[in-house]
């Protein structure tokens, strides 16, 4: 023991340095030598606090165990001098440093058994958080006043103490796991302004935590961990008992029964801390014999076993096999499964536990012994390996120095005796709990299982091999690793609670093993680490996907077709409710029913909540939107109608739009005198371009144009009476805010008012007169080419038919067929020049030659040509299949021309929809789409270039 003897007089000559110490005895200085070469914790303390010596060798506290009953009282005297928190943060860090030094010194010197070290640790931890926390509270009360209930009652908060300290069994440099709570809301009292009850216990619990955790010039009181508290690190710091109880009720986790077992309410004794005590027991003890316990343990085992392994963790007597959580588990799993038919099992310590699970013969007494016995000789190790340091570790030493030290405190005359000692007892507690908790070591095998991916923490290198041993190809295994790594960075940047951490943990796993099994897993791993980024923080959407495997399947198979529904459903998270059913999902409502579907869908809201309307119209339109994506991408309905279902959601949208806006409108205002006394309002919207032509898209904006009646002098019969004028002015600004105001879910649509007369310096709302004047005498030949793919998506009968006459009339103009073709010809060559993005070889969907805009100025120029000469059915459609099939039917077209210009629409358009829905641009190769551009600018050619 030479190291240990060197050590020793190293130590000894830098404290006589400090200090004189021929105050000490011969025989006091000889255990201080010997203490010195054992722990380096008590060296640097005496070191810090020379003061500290004389005062416990004075004292004669190093050989009585008595000293631990006056302790309370030591730290009551101590506090009774502090007068603000930087003293009593001194305090509190120089008491637990005294303390700490003469529990090792005793343990260390073999002057003092387990027990004593436990009931010490324990109870000292218990007085500096309880009176740490008194003194806080009468401090906040004189600055903020003291809170009561509603019933007049004074609130005090209470304290869970968690895992061993709750079980009174704490390590010697152990954090502490604790949960705040207080019992009822209300307010506070006496202070200069009033505060409720929640935010005064979150600023005491605040304070605590920094009079323990914060680190001083005197170290810190102990680590604290409030990550068990309800929902985590994203739940609130203090909440009271009903939160905590429905908390427990409706959202409690398998893993917190486990740790709620152990939980020991620390606080002012009387009613709410027995309420408190009482309140838990229904959660942690089942009525029944609960055997789902021992599977929840294991798992937990299995995943411990695994860290273990992957991090290389050898000689850890707690994690490792045969460690102390092993001894944990069996007792814990005895409470579990028993505690509700036995109360005698609802105990804090683990020894009790053990004793009384031998009492009930749930284990024969020579087994309960065997871990008793185990379970004292690796918590003696474990407290020896941190009263070196003061270091939290329960990995056996790799120096001499320390191994000698171990060696020396257990007793045994080498190294060698003593780590085969130490392997023995580990031996017999893993038979021990292979016994009870039935897992073979097959079944500890876990290193190759998904589970892993998120439960270790593992290196890129570690990931991939994991990977590739389940199958997956390793340049693949490399990209998702590389994305899998990122999203785990990504998660822990964030706050996430123990139940949504639980899930994950489950979720995960079962994601990378299905999404190996797609074309370009990378890239849907990609898309769905974004989603589970967005939703990550609502738990229910997690459960939702790992507790229903089609509502996960369906979730993949979209999400691989379409990027934008990917995004849409993580912006849009309630959306995920919608892949519980495919046989809905791939089914979007009848072409008919969308009005009476929306009128279904906002019965739920309140008609007097706007903000929560307006949230309901988004996502109806959101839902709808999927339901249509989804039958896009199954090819279940063809794109025609893809548009048609766009186009009717729009125009439900907007008519539901409308109608509360007017409502709003007549509200304030009352109901202008050119529509009263009949059920009219003089108001109609004109659907211009995809919108008139049925031809929405994904990303589509509605373009329109606001009338109303041709004479509207006069005034409204409200109470605010205003000018009809100025009344129709407003409801179409209403109605532009209703559309594109944000909420949670984002905008209803982007409206784009400029096609009106004028444009943006016309008139917001014109009239039909006016709108009718403006087309015959003042607009351009675009404006009248825009207005063939124009039409009222809401209007009533009256103010249909003079919009349906001026259109047809305007379109009907005569006009000379050359200048016509030069004006839209140039107007063609303008648009090219300005927004064709294509590059030689390449193919602009929308704007190349022989793309979807010259077959739309095809159609446009066909009807403003003909119109004048040929009957009213040119008029009669505004989009460009019909107009075709008219021209077909009217001889303008041959079918031959009618059936590639249909064709080459179709095809163009239905390439446009994938493009959108996969977040790609309309830029692609030109080579697939060959024979539809020849086509359609042989056509140009014959009718524009003459």
């Amino acid at each position: 023991m030479t190291l240990i003897v060197d050590c020793a007089s190293h130590h000894l000559n830098r404290l006589r340095e400090r200090i004189d110490l021929s105050f000490c005895s011969a025989e006091q200085l000889a255990e201080l030598q010997q203490v010195l070469g054992l722990s380096d914790f008590i060296a640097e303390s005496l070191m810090k606090q020379p003061s500290l010596l004389a005062e416990i060798l004075a004292s004669g506290l190093l050989s009585s165990a008595e000293r631990i009953d006056s302790l309370k009282s030591e730290l009551q005297t101590r506090l009774a001098d502090t007068s603000d928190e930087l003293q009593l943060h001194k305090v509190l860090r120089l008491f637990r440093r005294k303390h700490m030094v003469i529990i090792a010194w005793r343990e260390l010197l073999r002057k003092a058994d387990l027990a004593e070290s436990f009931k010490h640790i324990s109870l000292l931890a218990d007085e500096l958080i309880l009176q740490a926390m008194n003194w806080l509270y009468e401090k906040q009360c004189t600055e903020q006043g003291t809170p009561f209930s509603r019933d007049g009652v004074q609130q005090s908060m209470y304290i869970f103490a968690m895992g061993k300290l709750g079980g009174r069994e704490l390590n010697f440099s152990s954090d502490i796991d604790l949960i705040f709570t207080y019992p009822e809301h209300g307010e506070t009292k006496g202070g200069r302004r009033v505060i409720g009850n929640q935010p005064f216990f979150i600023k005491l619990g605040q304070r605590l935590i920094a009079a323990l955790h914060q680190i001083t010039e005197d170290g810190f009181v102990y680590r604290v961990d409030m990550r068990l508290r309800p929902f985590g690190e994203s739940g609130p710091l203090v909440t009271s008992f009903a939160s905590i109880e429905d908390y427990y009720q409706s959202h409690g986790r398998e893993w917190e029964r486990y740790a709620m077992v152990k939980a020991r309410v620390i606080g002012a004794e009387g009613d709410y801390k027995q309420e408190l005590e009482a309140m838990l027991r229904p959660f942690v003890y089942r009525r029944y014999i609960d055997f789902s316990a021992i599977e929840s343990l294991r798992k937990m085992k299995a995943m411990i076993s695994a860290e273990v392994r992957r991090k290389g963790l050898k000689d850890n007597i707690k994690l490792g096999t045969g460690g102390i959580r092993e001894i944990e588990f069996v007792a814990q799993a005895f409470q579990l499964i028993h505690g509700g038919r036995t109360p005698a099992l609802q105990c804090k310590g683990l020894q009790q536990t053990l004793r009384v699970i031998a009492e009930i013969e749930a284990l024969p007494e020579n087994r309960v012994e065997n871990l008793l016995n185990s379970y004292h000789f690796l918590r003696r190790v474990e407290n020896v390996l941190q009263q070196i340091g003061d270091q939290q570790t329960q990995t056996l030493p790799t120096s001499e120095l320390d191994k000698q030290r171990l060696v020396e405190v257990m007793q045994f005359s080498d190294w060698h005796r003593f780590y085969e000692t130490l392997n023995e007892v580990m031996e017999n507690v893993h038979d021990e709990f292979n016994w009870v908790i039935g897992e073979s070591e097959e079944e500890q095998q876990s290193d190759q299982d998904l589970n892993e991916l998120w439960a270790l923490e593992l290196t890129a290198q570690e990931t991939t091999t994991l990977l590739v041993d389940k199958g997956v190809a390793e340049p693949l295994a490399e990209k998702l690793t590389t994305i899998l790594l990122s999203f785990k960075d990504d998660i822990s940047k964030r706050p996430m609670g123990p139940r949504g951490q639980e899930t994950m943990a489950k979720l995960l796993p079962k994601i990378v093993e299905k999404i190996a099994c797609y074309q370009h897993p990378a890239a849907l791993m990609e898309r769905i680490a974004d989603l589970l980024l967005q939703i990550m923080r609502r738990t229910a959407y997690l459960e939702l996907l790992n507790e229903n495997d089609g509502a996960l399947n369906q979730l993949l198979k979209l999400c691989h077709a379409s990027p934008r529904v990917s995004l849409q459903l993580g912006r849009h998270p309630i959306l995920l409710d919608e892949l519980l059913d495919p046989q809905h999902l791939y089914h979007p409502t009848k072409i008919g029913n969308y009005k009476a579907e929306l009128h279904q869908f906002m019965l739920r809201v309140p008609e007097e909540d706007m903000e929560q309307q307006m949230e309901a119209l988004r996502q109806f339109k959101q839902m709808q939107f999927l339901h249509i994506a989804a039958a896009d991408i199954a090819r279940a309905i063809e794109l025609p109608k893809v548009s048609d279902h766009l186009t009717y959601l729009s125009e439900a949208l907007m008519d539901f739009v409308v109608q509360i806006a007017w409502a709003q409108m007549v509200e304030k205002f009352g109901v202008p005198s050119n529509v009263a006394g009949t059920d009219r309002k003089g108001f109609a919207v004109i659907g211009y371009g995809k919108m008139g032509g049925f031809e929405l898209g994904y990303g589509s904006d509605l373009d329109v144009v606001f009338l109303h009646d041709s004479d509207i002098s006069g005034q409204t019969d409200g109470r605010r009476v205003i000018d009809n004028q100025l009344f129709y002015y407003r409801l179409g600004q209403r109605i532009i805010h209703l559309f594109s105001a944000r909420t949670n879910s984002g905008i209803l649509y982007e409206i784009d008012m400029r096609l009106r007369p004028s444009g943006d310096s016309g008139p917001l709302v014109a009239s039909i007169a006016g709108y009718e004047k403006y087309l015959r005498n003042d607009a351009w030949t675009w404006e009248h080419q825009a207005l063939v793919r124009s039409r009222a998506v809401f209007s009533d009968k009256q103010i249909l038919t003079q919009f349906n006459k001026v259109r047809s009339s305007v379109l009907a103009l005569p006009r000379e067929s050359a200048t016509l073709a030069k004006e839209v010809r140039e107007m063609r060559c303008k648009m090219r020049d300005h927004l064709n993005r294509a590059k030689q070889g390449e193919f602009d969907l929308k704007q190349s030659p022989g793309g979807m805009v010259d077959i739309e100025f095809l159609a446009q120029f066909l009807v403003l040509d003909n119109a004048a000469r040929v009957d009213d059915s040119l008029c009669q459609w505004s989009d460009n299949l019909r107009i075709f099939e008219t021209c077909k039917q009217l001889n303008l077209l041959t079918e031959v021309q009618e059936k590639a210009l249909t064709e080459a629409y179709c095809a163009i358009r239905d390439m446009a929809h994938r493009l959108t829905l996969n977040k790609e641009t309309r830029i692609i190769d030109a080579t697939p789409f060959d024979k539809q551009i020849k086509a359609v600018r042989e056509i140009w050619q014959q009718f524009l270039e003459q």
